[in-house]
């Protein structure tokens, strides 16, 4: 057979929930919900981490946080570990990206350290505003629209028009990739390609272009999940940080009104909804230049966003699924994925690499930690029944550091922010029956009816992660 495109479509801080092929009639993503009916959805797709560093570490090196060493935003992946698109480059595919990476920190206008990723095309940009790290949306910004950088008063980059805009770029340069544009004629012609394209979209700030803000504006969307009091029966640093996001660098729930929510969830879905018209166009050029058939579409997101949920905003260290849980599609027409597929096993991260080196043919890598999902998107293989999720401190630092550790088994799903000697915390946690209890309202830990289910999952936990050790180093005798 012969061996696939891949194209991987990736955005930052989409909730699994974001999307209209998952069952939300507020947002607007018809280009998305065709892939989906094309190809396989996978309802419960978990993160490693709850925020982006780490967890883009995890996609691209198929390991968990507490084995490839990117434990927070800020830290640079070591550089021992090797990236799957390198072996993808080394397996005779052509690899490009577009947009966002961050595997090294890029606070203070640094640029990204790479490692040996294999990307012949690399046009990174780490994000769209003023004060990011140099990179190439800023230089072709520059040269189309001067005036934005000339301007007296701040430019609000979320809300360029469309034509100029971050996540059009994004589907221009991979448009561009896959048309051969006569201007950049990117594509190696006879060879595979491994494409990357990386939106910044929907991620905070809250804005949008007007013409996509307009379509939600009057809309009248539904409110945050959450009851009076309910903080109360979580653990104290989510009290904290719905008073204050970000470890004090944003603002908190707490501060926004009922119409700035609303306003917030508008302009979310509106970067949604921009989004999904570049996807439209992307898969757009795939069947103009015949690609469709023989490419990989995925499409996925490296975390969610809390949006007023639990009293809570942006990300951080919380587990709950608008935060853990991403959409997870997968189209290949002639690679066997029934269309119109929805997969229920628990499925993470880990699992892209490993998915994409099988359906290459590319040789499975030692300390990978995933599993290939074409034969769950075909119905024929088994899951693996659980998934994990480790915070570490990962986002803004909080003093003294918080550190969560999220189990999902069955029906349950258990948090554990851990004490001492991790951390000058207390240790607490949170337990949640899904089945009875999808939104997450009620926790259970402490509950005395539910005392053995959380100790079975704490034991289950702890096998977890000896199972998760790296112990890919060759044993070459008895001693």
């Amino acid at each position: 057979m012969t061996r696939p495109n891949v194209l991987l479509l990736c955005t930052d801080q989409q909730r699994f929930s974001a999307l209209g092929a998952s069952g939300n009639d507020e947002v607007d993503t018809p280009n998305l919900d065709r892939l989906a009916a094309q190809g396989v959805l996978f309802e419960q797709c978990y993160v490693q981490n709850p925020v982006c560093a780490p967890s883009r570490a995890s996609l691209m090196t198929g390991r968990y946080v507490h084995a490839h060493g990117l434990w927070a935003n800020g830290v640079g992946l070591p550089a021992e570990e090797r990236l799957f698109s390198r072996d993808l480059a080394d397996a005779g595919y052509d690899c490009g990206l577009v947009g966002k990476f961050h595997l090294s920190s890029c606070f203070g206008g640094r640029e990204e350290q790479r490692q040996d990723d294999g990307f012949r095309v690399y046009r990174w940009a780490h994000d769209p505003y003023p004060g990011s790290s140099e990179n190439q949306y800023h230089r072709w910004l520059r040269t189309v629209r001067p005036d934005l950088f000339e301007a007296d008063s701040p430019v609000d980059f979320d809300s360029l028009p469309t034509d100029v805009h971050y996540s059009r770029w994004i589907g221009n340069q991979t448009v561009a990739f896959l048309t051969q544009d006569r201007l950049t004629r990117d594509r190696h012609d006879g060879e595979p390609f491994f494409f990357v394209a990386n939106f910044f979209d929907p991620h905070h700030g809250f804005g949008a272009p007007e013409e996509y803000l307009e379509r939600y504006r009057e809309r009248d969307l539904s409110t945050p999940v959450t009851r009076d009091g309910e903080l109360t029966t979580k653990p104290p640093i989510q009290t904290e940080a719905s008073h204050h996001s970000y470890a004090g660098k944003a603002r908190g729930y707490t501060s926004y009104s009922e119409d700035e929510l609303q306003e917030v969830k508008a302009a979310y879905y509106a970067m949604v909804t921009l989004v999904d018209d570049e996807v439209g166009r992307i898969l757009a050029a795939l069947d103009e230049t015949g690609l469709a058939d023989d490419t990989l579409v995925v499409f996925t997101s490296d975390h969610g966003e809390m949006l007023g949920d639990h009293q809570l905003m942006l990300k951080g260290p919380m587990m709950y699924e608008q935060a853990v849980r991403v959409p997870l599609l997968m189209r290949w027409p002639n690679g066997g994925l029934p269309a119109g597929t929805r997969c229920n096993d628990l499925v993470q991260w880990i699992d892209l690499s490993s998915t994409i080196l099988a359906a290459t043919g590319t040789p499975a890598q030692p300390r990978h930690q995933g599993m290939d999902l074409l034969p769950l998107a075909r119905g024929t293989g088994q899951g693996r029944g659980w998934a994990l999720s480790e915070y570490r401190n990962s986002g803004q630092p909080y003093d003294p550091a918080v550190h969560l550790t999220m189990l999902r088994r069955d029906q349950w799903k258990l948090v554990i922010q851990h004490g001492d000697p991790t951390s000058g915390t207390a240790r607490t946690g949170e337990l949640y029956d899904l089945h009875k209890d999808p939104t997450e309202l009620d926790n259970l830990w402490a509950s005395p009816d539910h005392q053995q289910v959380r100790t079975e999952l704490q034991e289950f936990l702890l096998d977890v992660l000896v199972a998760t050790e790296d112990r890919s180093q060759v044993r070459e005798g008895p001693w």
